[in-house]
């Protein structure tokens, strides 16, 4: 599979780039805005221009059922009156529009109550000309028309339905190629902005007939094309996760030991950062309020942050805001060491911004006792007897008490082996008690859009079933 090289991050040729706009063109509705703004006798303004550009085909039993080009822009304006703010958008750059769109926010700022913590970043806190300039590989665009994306979807699909007879239908493959690029800029001198792209292939085989099937899935998904697993790969190993699921049972309920697969793992990771981000935090609708410098995870696990790690999901040279994005750790030995913060929400808890308006960058979640054998069979090992989960169902999750319980299937393990495919069951604990029950993490970490874990083995949860 080929794909361009990487482009630099200013988009100079909107012909080349697949694009309508240039950067320079950008430029200058960030300019002109501002300008609007400060014309009607804004304290402060910020404006932020985008356009999105991509192609998603999907097909069914090797039969077209969708082609989708999507080409979407977008202005922002924030006006700022004192501590009073406004917001207004359009999808018309004109220069009437953009008068009409600053004029809204004006308004709105005028007649919307003060709030002692609005107002744009700190000048100290704006990402440099240098550091928005930073590459960070993120923009490669793939020049996959409809008929060649079809054709990938099909050798995906068709590489599923061959592994076995027993795979007798599919939910449909699809290929998608995605670009964007925007320019921000406000009052306090920050500007800045990139372009950045997000492919994928993608594909649903079912295994079994009647009340015996079974649906599983696969998906390759990165910046660069080129970076991809081939089509045939991710065909073969959904049809194989399909298969596995046959014949699944329930289980006996009871309190046993949960292994999630790394592919899952990640939702854990995420609850841990809704949980320690600024909004949840400073409506005290979080079960880890005022946990800064506290033991909340097992001693033996870290979170660092990169936000410079090159082509990476969640990589950004600064935040939503403009603010200098920093590697950092999160959690050091299962001590807290920061939150995930805005300038908003740090004015309201009386703290800086990390540079996190948009949310985390990044985020790797590992054990001090993971060694590079640490392998799933290993990681099987240690639970012993249990619970392997490898899908999670529902919503079950309550962020203001830490309250967990989500429907789950996956695989029954005895003395470290699987043994047969699980399904209707739900698994519950409390995701404070969960982190501090984390016994191993496994080497074979993986990537789920901008956080990477491996498998997590947590000692004990309540397992429902039949």
């Amino acid at each position: 599979m080929t794909s361009p090289s990487s482009a630099n991050s200013s988009v100079s040729s909107s012909r080349d780039s697949g694009f309508a706009f240039r950067t320079e063109q950008f430029q200058q509705i960030v300019e002109d805005t501002l300008s609007l703004a400060r014309q009607l006798g804004a304290s402060d303004a910020g404006a932020e221009v985008s356009e999105g550009v991509g192609l998603s085909v999907s097909v069914r039993m090797g039969e077209l059922e969708n082609v989708e080009r999507n080409r979407d822009k977008s202005l922002g304006v924030s006006v700022y009156l004192g501590q009073r703010r406004g917001n207004a958008s359009t999808s018309d750059f004109s220069p009437a529009a953009l008068k009409q769109t600053v004029q809204a926010a004006y308004d709105i700022a005028r007649f919307t109550a003060e709030d002692p913590a609005a107002g744009l970043p700190e000048a100290a806190d704006l990402a440099s000309p240098a550091e928005v300039a930073r590459e960070l590989d993120l923009f490669h665009p793939w020049a996959v028309d409809a008929a060649q994306a079809a054709e990938l979807a099909r050798r995906c699909e068709d590489a599923a339905l061959s592994v076995d007879r027993r795979i007798t239908n599919s939910e449909g493959a699809g290929v998608s190629a995605q670009q964007a690029h925007f320019w921000a800029g406000n009052s306090r001198g920050f500007r800045g902005g990139y372009a950045s792209s997000r492919h994928y292939i993608s594909v649903s085989p079912i295994a079994g007939k009647g009340k015996n099937m079974q649906r599983d899935g696969w998906y390759t998904s990165m910046r660069d094309a080129a970076d991809l697993a081939g089509p045939e790969v991710v065909g073969r190993y959904a049809a194989e996760r399909a298969l596995s699921r046959l014949k699944s049972r329930r289980v006996p309920t009871g309190q046993v030991p949960v292994l999630f697969e790394s592919t899952v793992a990640a939702g854990l990771l995420g609850a841990y950062v809704q949980a320690t981000s600024g909004g949840a935090l400073y409506r005290k609708a979080s079960f880890l309020v005022d946990c800064l410098g506290q033991p909340v995870l097992a001693k033996h696990i870290d979170i660092d942050e990169d936000p410079h790690e090159a082509k990476g999901k969640g990589s950004a040279p600064f935040d939503d805001e403009g603010v200098r994005t920093c590697a950092r750790r999160v959690v050091d030995a299962g001590v807290v060491q920061g939150y995930f913060l805005s300038s908003y929400s740090a004015r309201k808890l009386g703290m800086k911004t990390t540079g996190h308006a948009g949310g985390s960058q990044n985020l790797r979640m590992s054990s001090r006792r993971t060694r590079p054998g640490d392998t799933l069979d290993k990681m099987l090992a240690r639970l012993g007897r249990g619970l392997f989960v490898t899908e999670l169902m529902g919503q079950g999750v309550n962020y203001v008490t830490g309250d967990y319980s989500r429907g789950a299937a996956g695989f029954w393990v005895e003395d470290g082996q699987i043994a047969y495919p699980v399904h209707e069951v739900t698994i519950a604990g409390h995701l404070r008690q969960m982190f501090k029950d984390i016994t191993a993490i496994g080497a074979d970490a993986y990537t789920q859009g901008s956080k990477t874990v491996g498998s997590v083995l947590v000692s004990r949860m309540k397992l429902a079933g039949s």
